[in-house]
């Protein structure tokens, strides 16, 4: 158990070194490292559980470590991957904060800093793109995708309004589905072909 609470930590620390830009930027490394190196996750888990932690009060990649290292060890785990997950911010904000001043209006600096925007412009939409084909399936996807994205590329909305709506939405069409499914002449056990 110990060995494999190490092992969270690692990955996590390895993810949060390099997510420069925030939670969104951690998700292709996250995908790479639980979903295609260890398969501890799957894609449909790892949207679930980002969706919760961005709908969640908090950080989207220190709540996403938080979840996936619970569903492995439970509450050690949950804190080995939370831990993972701080430890270089916490590391680098000191140094920035003791270096930055001097160095910020430096042309290297911004000039690295913008080649570091690029570099996760194309991370993300590379996840994105294989996510979606995971994600969307059917009529009913393809119509919550496309509210979505309208809702909040275009309108604005914050995601949490979003999420609760397509949580609402799909709960009504599971419910829809169950109900289809339930012959009266049986009690309500179901089909019975």
């Amino acid at each position: 158990m110990l060995r494999e609470l190490l092992n969270l930590f690692i990955i996590f620390f390895k993810i949060g070194l390099f997510s420069i830009g925030g939670g969104y930027v951690m998700l292709p490394m996250l995908r790479r490292e639980m979903v295609e190196d260890r398969d501890w996750l799957s894609d449909a888990e790892l949207i679930d559980y980002y969706a919760i932690a961005q709908a969640t009060p908090g950080i989207i990649a220190i709540n996403t470590a938080t979840f996936v290292g619970y569903k492995r060890r439970g509450v050690w785990g949950a804190l080995a991957s939370t831990a993972g997950m701080v430890g270089p911010s916490l590391i680098i904000i000191t140094i920035i904060a003791i270096f930055f001043a001097r160095f910020q209006d430096e042309v290297v600096v911004q000039k690295a800093l913008r080649g570091i925007r690029v570099a996760v412009a194309v991370l993300l939409s590379f996840t994105v793109a294989s996510l979606i084909k995971k994600a969307v399936h059917g009529l009913q996807g393809v119509v919550l995708f496309i509210g979505a994205f309208i809702g909040v590329a275009l309108l604005r909305l914050s995601p949490i309004p979003v999420l609760l709506t397509g949580a609402f939405i799909g709960l009504a069409a599971g419910a829809l589905a169950r109900r289809k499914h339930v012959d009266p002449e049986n009690n309500g056990r179901g089909d019975q072909k």
